[in-house]
C-alpha cells in the first residue's frame, strides 16, 4: 500500500517556486529519507502533503485521502515534527505534552512519561527556559506520543546532542517495527545512510532521484583512491578529483578495464576502489546534473 502518493504536485509561492511536477510514492512500513539542502523544496512538500499549504496544481493523497479535501482525517494518523516547533512560551512542558494530546483526544500519559525518560527531558520546566535541543525534545513528545500509522518529521535531530540523535533513532526504529511509516525530511546524508530503507533526492523543487539507499550507492560510480604517483594521466568519466597527502581520490563513472589500461606502468604504490558514500552520490547529483 502507498502511503504517500502525489502526481505531478506542485507550488508556487507567486511568481517563485517551491515543487514543479513531484512525483513521489512512500509505501506502507518504509523510512523514507528525502534529501536536499536548504530552499530544495523539502519543507513545501511536507506542508503541502499535510494541507497547511495548498498545492497550485497536481494530486496527493495520504493513505488514499485527499490532501485538499481530506485534511483532518489523514491528520488523525500522522504525527508531524516540524523543523522549528513554536510552543507557548509560558507554559510547563508537561503542560504542552499534555496539550498536544487532549487535542487529539488521547490519553498518552504513559506513552509520553517514556518518551521523556528515554530522552531525559524536564517536565517542570517552562518552554521559555529551554535549550533549542530540549524543545526539539519536546517536540519529539508531542509528534510520537500518540503512536500514529505515519510519522512526518522535517529535520528532526537539528539541535539534538549525539547521544540523543542516537536515542531518537532508537525510538524511530521501534515505532517502524510497530508497523509506522516514516518520512524523514534531512540535509544531514549520514542520517539517511545509517537509518533509511529508500531515499529521494530533491533538487530546485524537483524529484530528480528515487531509489533504495543501499543501491544508490551500489551505482556505476565508484570511488578510486591513487597512491604513489605524482600526476594522474588524462581520464574519462573522472568526477570531483582531489589531490592530498594521501593521494589522488575522485569518483569514476567510466569503464573499469579502460581506467586499469591507462593506469599500466606507473609507479603505483597502493590502489584502493569501493562504492562512494550517499553524501558522495549526492553532491555528484548537486554538482553536475
Amino acid at each position: 500500500m502507498k502511503v504517500i502518493e502525489t502526481k505531478n504536485l506542485t507550488k508556487y509561492y507567486g511568481k517563485s517556486r517551491g515543487i514543479l511536477d513531484l512525483n513521489l510514492d512512500v509505501e506502507e512500513g518504509d523510512i523514507f529519507g528525502f534529501i536536499g539542502p536548504n530552499g530544495a523544496g523539502k519543507s513545501t512538500t511536507i506542508r503541502t502533503l499535510l494541507g497547511l499549504i495548498s498545492a497550485s496544481s497536481g494530486e496527493g493523497t495520504v493513505f488514499g485521502m485527499d490532501i485538499h479535501t481530506e485534511t483532518k482525517n489523514i491528520l488523525k494518523r500522522v504525527g508531524y515534527m516540524p523543523g522549528e516547533a513554536n510552543f507557548y512560551q509560558s507554559m510547563r512542558v508537561r503542560d504542552m505534552i499534555k496539550l498536544s494530546a487532549d487535542l487529539r483526544k488521547k490519553d498518552c500519559q504513559k506513552k509520553a512519561a517514556s518518551l521523556c525518560d528515554r530522552l531525559q527531558l524536564d517536565t517542570n520546566k517552562k518552554i521559555e527556559e529551554l535549550s533549542l535541543g530540549n524543545k526539539k525534545k519536546v517536540s519529539i513528545v508531542c509528534a510520537l506520543q500518540h503512536e500514529p500509522d505515519l510519522y512526518i518529521l522535517d529535520e528532526p535531530t537539528s539541535g539534538l546532542d549525539p547521544l540523543m540523535q542516537q536515542e531518537f533513532f532508537q525510538l524511530l526504529k521501534e515505532e517502524n517495527k510497530r508497523g509506522a511509516t516514516i518520512f524523514l525530511s534531512s540535509h544531514v546524508l549520514s542520517e539517511i545512510q545509517n537509518y533509511c530503507k529508500h531515499a529521494g533526492i530533491v533538487k530546485d523543487g524537483k524529484l530528480i532521484m528515487v531509489n533504495s539507499v543501499s543501491e544508490m550507492s551500489k551505482s556505476n560510480t565508484k570511488r578510486i583512491l591513487i597512491q604513489g604517483i605524482d600526476q594522474l594521466p588524462a581520464l574519462e568519466g573522472v568526477v570531483n578529483l582531489e589531490q592530498s597527502k594521501e593521494g589522488f581520490q575522485f569518483l569514476y563513472q567510466g569503464n573499469m578495464p579502460d581506467l586499469i589500461e591507462r593506469l599500466q606502468g606507473l609507479p603505483i604504490q597502493n590502489m584502493n576502489i569501493s562504492d562512494p558514500t550517499l553524501e558522495e552520490i549526492f553532491l555528484h547529483f548537486y554538482q553536475d546534473k
